[in-house]
């Protein structure tokens, strides 16, 4: 039996994507292979393609890190344990082959998709919902009341963790760069947008927060704007590092760590064990699930395109150009 696949035929630009046949994979002990619907496109996707993000172990060559359809089959008694059956609707995290027409996950990183959303909103959620819980609420700790700092603010993660942190009881600021995407944001519920080309972000801090400072920072540059961040987090504040699109150097004021009693962290997550991701999957199961089945968070998609235009959705990403989630269909309307 085989399958399409959309694989990197060579490290490089967008255009080394290729529609390909590829065996369908067969799920294991604790698995499920999900009939593909809808692939969510992340920027990992993209260094993997241009071979600056390895492969785990074990782990399909084939690019794509979330996926939403219906259960094709699986461990039986698992499933079972886990309230599902085949032809139930479900998202999944996977570490790697979601650009494919089936694609196996572990059970323990699926959840059903959420009442009222479609299979194609299902597939934008698993990458960065997970990412988000992680880092914001289980690494950094934001508590009601605090204030987040989100560099990137019109990103698939940007847009995710403006929603999660609002509907959890924490102010917002974020930063984009366009006024265009500063009122996206706005529009999303963040209470403050700061277009970094034109203005400095540690000054618009400062005078945001009358010079308290944030007290949680969400970063995916890294490099240069450590430094800064550094200063513009209040007593107690945490830095999370997440992508290290501005380099992976930075200088610090080490003196500002220890007088502030700062945390500087950061975590990937693609490479964790099953059971750390299943202890997010269940978080977010609880905590956000609801949240999105209410309404109170809505998946943001920028753009779909067939499967086999994914070097064009790639090119969307690199561009920069877009609000929100790009997702691959496979055989949708």
């Amino acid at each position: 039996m085989t399958m399409k696949a959309i694989e990197i035929s060579a490290f490089g630009a967008a255009d080394v994507l290729r529609l390909a046949e590829r065996p369908m994979p067969v799920p294991g002990v604790g698995e499920l292979l999900i009939r593909v619907s809808a692939s969510g496109v992340n920027r990992p996707d993209v260094l993997q393609r241009t071979g600056n993000y390895p492969v785990p172990p074990g782990a399909s060559d084939i690019p794509g890190l979330e996926v939403a359809g219906v259960i094709e089959q699986g461990d039986a008694p698992a499933l079972a344990r886990a309230g599902f059956k085949l032809g139930d609707r479900v998202c999944a995290l996977v570490a790697g082959g979601g650009y494919a027409e089936f694609c196996v996950a572990p059970i323990a990183q699926t959840l059903p998709v959420p009442k009222g959303l479609s299979d194609l909103e299902a597939a934008s959620l698993p990458e960065t919902f997970f990412t988000v819980w992680s880092n914001v609420f289980d690494r950094a700790r934001l508590q009601p009341g605090e204030t987040l700092l989100i560099q990137g603010g019109s990103s698939g993660i940007g847009v995710t963790a403006i929603q999660m942190a609002k509907a959890l009881g924490a102010r917002v600021i974020v930063t984009a760069g366009s006024d265009e995407k500063c009122a996206a944001c706005l529009a999303l519920g963040a209470d403050h947008a700061i277009n970094y080309k034109t203005h400095d972000f540690q000054m618009e801090i400062k005078h945001l927060t009358g010079g308290q400072g944030v007290n949680v920072i969400l970063d995916m540059v890294a490099g240069s704007y450590v430094a800064k961040e550094i200063e513009c987090l209040s007593e107690d504040g945490r830095l999370v590092i997440i992508a290290v699109q501005g380099g992976v150097k930075s200088e610090i004021n080490a003196g500002l760590v220890l007088r502030r009693r700062l945390t500087v962290t950061g975590s990937t997550l693609r490479a964790r064990p099953i059971a750390f991701k299943e202890a997010i999957a269940q978080a977010c199961l609880q905590n956000v699930w609801p949240l999105i089945e209410s309404g109170r968070i809505k998946p943001v998609i920028f753009k779909t395109f067939k499967a086999q235009e994914a070097a064009q959705a790639h090119a969307l990403m690199e561009s920069n150009q877009h609000v929100g989630k790009i997702v691959l269909t496979w055989g949708l309307a």
